[in-house]
């Protein structure tokens, strides 16, 4: 079993966390919804969505949203893309939930920082 090395501090790990999430310049690039991905596929492909939705066999209006970024790729929706592009549902999940902790890590990061402390 290893061990942290005693020398790392709460103001070291807070410092590295402030780097890794306020970079040089004092902004973050906003967090990439799937629906980029999925429309830069579509536009690579020239297909809409619409027809997307026909071979995958889900309503329209669900690829339309991920695509808009107002909705979010769902295990059955992930398992329909991976399938139909061959790559493999667990992209399409990774992109999902790779959003989704930035999103949180924006929004509420901070707040989880200042109330749970880490263990050492």
């Amino acid at each position: 079993m290893t061990s942290r090395s005693s020398t790392t501090t709460k103001g070291d790990r807070e410092a590295r966390h402030r780097q890794v999430h306020n970079p040089p310049g004092g902004f973050a690039l906003p967090p990439v919804h799937p629906g980029q991905t999925l429309a830069a596929e579509l536009q690579a492909r020239e297909m809409s969505a619409h027809a997307l939705a026909l071979k995958v066999r889900v309503p329209a209006n669900r690829i339309s949203a991920i695509v808009a970024g107002e909705r979010g790729i769902s295990a059955e929706t992930a398992l329909r893309l991976g399938r139909y592009f061959g790559t493999g549902p667990a992209l399409w999940m990774n992109l999902q939930s790779q959003y989704d902790l930035a999103v949180a890590e924006r929004d509420i990061g901070e707040k989880v920082a200042a109330e749970v402390e880490e263990a050492v």
